[in-house]
Order: structure tokens, then sequence, then C-alpha cells
């Protein structure tokens, strides 16, 4: 029986680390996220309304949590729902 050799290549398009971009919000440069301005929170969360993760998103970590804040305040006024 033939043993197989482990492969410890790396994937065919990897060159190396990913330059990282800024959040959507730290490129604008804006400090406070608003809880009304809706249509930029919506663009934050799923259709069922969820919140996407940083991930997803793109945003760093200091705006993702503003912008959570700014997404349950939003839905404690009832402009944003909780569930769709």
């Amino acid at each position: 029986m033939l043993k197989k050799k482990p492969n410890n290549r790396r994937k065919p398009g990897f060159v190396g680390p990913r330059e990282q971009t800024q959040c959507r919000f730290c490129r604008r440069g804006i400090k406070y996220i608003d809880y009304k301005d809706i249509p930029t929170l919506q663009k934050l969360l799923t259709n069922r309304g969820k919140i996407y993760s940083r991930k997803r998103s793109g945003n760093c970590a200091s705006c993702q949590r503003k912008a959570k804040k700014a997404i349950k305040r939003a839905r404690y006024m009832a402009l944003l729902p909780f569930t769709a």
C-alpha cells in the first residue's frame, strides 16, 4: 500500500497577507453612527433583521460596536424591525 504525502502547499491563488482596508465608517471619517440614518443601518442587516458579522459587513471592531448600538436604538424607537 502506498502512503500519500501530506499536502502542505498553499492554495494556487494565494500570494500573501491581504492589505487591510478601512471600514465604510472610518473611510468617511464618521465618529458617531446615527440611529436615525435608516438606509445606512439597513445595509448592516439581513432581510430577516439580523445584524451582519464584522467579516461580512467589513466593519472594524469599534465601528461594529457603534453600529450595533445604533441598530438596537433604532429597533427600540420602532425605526427598524426586530425580526422580519
